[in-house]
């Protein structure tokens, strides 16, 4: 009975600690992540311009290349944010893009310590004109980060996310 228990539980642990070892190496696997960052003026009137500034910062000791699709870093041509009023979330009315294998050129790069910003004209795509607060977040995640120069583009099918989350911001839009 004792054998039983001690075999049982030395199975537990193999079995423990071979998931253990696949998390580290699943982790090893991962390309250092970027952070990130949005802004937003914090009072508008109703029919001002909505400009949310998008900002990756690479916080790593590596350059970083990251795919700027679904992100504002291309400007609004997927429905990268979630905008909400009062709760109840805006859909998304810009365009939307089928896309093949990216360019070299679709690919952000990050020296250590660098901040890759862009402004985006969010009410050109979603419905700010009627009054409340709104939040505004980074739908996530980043498609591929790469660190090695020689890898980039890759493929579609060797695409490589990233989860990423910025702290979303708020802006209450008043009647003039």
């Amino acid at each position: 009975m004792i054998r039983r228990a001690v075999l049982g539980i030395a199975v537990c642990c193999l079995v423990a600690s071979g998931g253990a070892c696949t998390s580290r190496k699943q982790a090893a696997d991962m390309p250092p992540s970027p952070k990130c960052e949005l802004s937003v003026y914090p009072q508008l009137d109703v029919g001002d311009p909505v400009q949310v500034t998008f900002q990756l910062i690479n916080p790593t000791a590596q350059r970083l290349f990251v795919l700027d699709w679904h992100t504002p870093l291309e400007g609004l041509l997927s429905n990268c944010l979630v905008v909400t009023r009062d709760g109840v979330e805006i859909p998304y009315q810009g365009p939307m893009l089928k896309r093949g294998d990216p360019e070299p050129s679709d690919y952000a790069v990050l020296d250590p310590g660098v901040t890759s910003e862009r402004t985006i004209e969010a009410h050109l795509a979603y419905d700010f004109s009627k009054p409340g607060t709104y939040r505004i977040a980074f739908r996530g995640p980043l498609m591929d980060v790469i660190t090695q120069q020689a890898e980039v583009p890759r493929p579609l099918a060797q695409h490589r996310e990233v989860p990423m989350q910025c702290q979303a911001v708020e802006t209450k839009i008043s009647s003039p």
